[in-house]
């Protein structure tokens, strides 16, 4: 569907967008809009280039073809510095945490503001406290290091983080990978507060359905390298897509064949 001239431009546009390793087609030609202040989630199997598409998006990995675009400019074109710039607009909760064991958890939280100078030692730490707090974390946590946290713990840190730049772009990587049943349904609220409270728009990948109901707003398939369906988070259980719903009720039979590694 096109949009008309009175709808508001995505904050994240992707036209066409290509990327392989050798021979092997991970994405093949991604299109995907994601509109301002809504959190997206993109579900698929492993290995369908979820993980890929973000880091086409941050810049991590460089496309062969196609266009992502942040608030109608398409980054790939822009300058390193600028490109920098609109990484710096987003933040990021990684699948393991990514937590760097050798800082206490305060200035793991406070690394960006510490790495960009927007705050010295005392402020920064005053900060990290805050948010943390924001994560049901007492300040007290912010003197452990990393390996004394349970690996819930760990991912509101991460959180912490991710929140601590005040960014408007947030992308979640498998949020609840790890987690039991009830910490993934702690993580993904306060995944939603925080993205309410920040008026952020949001990208998560999982293949957790419980998670992406939660989560999302809209939801989107990645399935062959090609978005295959797309609709409210809520319809995901009940698509009436063949693919989808193989794919959200684990079913053996159906479009989606397990491939086998050579």
């Amino acid at each position: 569907m096109s949009q008309s001239a009175s709808d508001p431009t995505p904050r994240i546009r992707i036209r066409g967008l290509c990327k392989s390793f050798g021979e092997k087609v991970v994405l093949d030609g991604v299109d995907l809009d994601v509109m301002p202040a809504t959190s997206m989630v993109v579900i698929g199997g492993s290995g369908s280039g979820k993980s890929v598409l973000l880091k086409c998006i941050l810049g991590l990995i460089e496309p062969d073809a196609g266009t992502i675009e942040i608030d109608g400019v398409n980054i790939l074109r822009l300058p390193r510095t600028q490109r920098e710039q609109v990484r710096a607009r987003i933040g990021m909760l990684f699948q393991a945490g990514a937590l760097f064991d050798s800082l206490p958890v305060w200035e793991n939280v406070a690394f960006g503001l510490l790495a960009r100078h927007k705050a010295g030692r005392s402020e920064a730490r005053e900060r990290a406290n805050a948010f943390l707090q924001q994560v049901g974390l007492a300040p007290t946590v912010g003197d452990l290091s990393p390996a004394e946290l349970s690996g819930g713990m760990q991912k509101r840190v991460a959180l912490a983080r991710a929140i601590a730049s005040q960014p408007d772009i947030m992308f979640f990587d498998e949020p609840t990978t790890g987690l039991d049943p009830i910490m993934g349904a702690v993580i993904d609220g306060l995944i939603v507060d925080c993205v309410r409270r920040l008026g952020s728009t949001a990208v998560a990948i999982t293949h957790d359905m419980a998670s992406a109901q939660r989560i999302g707003d809209q939801a989107a398939m990645l399935l062959h390298g090609r978005i295959v369906w797309r609709g409210p988070a809520t319809a995901l259980m009940e698509s009436g897509n063949e693919a989808v719903d193989q794919f959200t009720h684990g079913r053996r039979e159906g479009p989606i064949q397990m491939e086998l590694r050579r």
